[in-house]
């Protein structure tokens, strides 16, 4: 069961990035896009199409199906979720989606910083765990060093915890 979670969690992430690729602006040009990346994520589509039994284009009228098994449901950690948009407040957030996990922002320098980050955020699980949380940071220049993405994951993880403690104070 977890483990269709997991998996959910993942494709959803895919989906998302999509989208955000299709858009011109998004996910393409954060992830180096190009005619390469489009035509993979045209085939990853194409794929899910296949996968989910259908092959005809999605509308807006699908969301409002039920066509999801009534036993998946996906977590995410309340307290990661939380932490993240705390840590990282000084950067605009775009794209929120609490059931996914997934939190993506714009450009923004951090206080007393001097370089501009875009940070994407997946938090997969519903354990207050280092595993259960995904973090990508990206300079105007390229990825963040592995040290300062190392650093951000673990500010967000103290203050998960800090969270959690203060609710267990209540």
């Amino acid at each position: 069961m977890k483990y269709k979670a997991v998996t959910r969690n993942a494709a959803g992430l895919g989906l998302i990035m999509l989208l955000a690729g299709c858009s011109g602006g998004g996910f393409g040009n954060f992830f180096g896009g190009g005619e390469r990346s489009r035509a993979a994520a045209a085939e990853i589509h194409q794929q899910e199409r296949v996968r989910m039994g259908t092959t005809r284009d999605s509308t807006v009228w699908d969301l409002f199906s039920n066509n999801q098994p009534p036993n998946v449901t996906v977590e995410v950690n309340r307290y990661l979720w939380a932490a993240s948009l705390e840590v990282l407040d000084f950067l605009p957030v775009q794209t929120v989606d609490p059931f996914s996990g997934v939190i993506v922002t714009g450009f923004g320098t951090p206080p007393g910083g001097g370089r501009a980050y875009r940070a994407a955020i997946l938090v997969n699980d519903p354990a207050l765990d280092a595993r259960s949380l995904n973090v990508a940071l990206m300079t105007q220049g390229g990825p963040a060093s592995r040290e300062t993405i190392r650093a951000v994951e673990d500010a967000i993880l103290t203050r998960a915890r800090q969270l959690r403690i203060r609710d267990r104070g209540l």
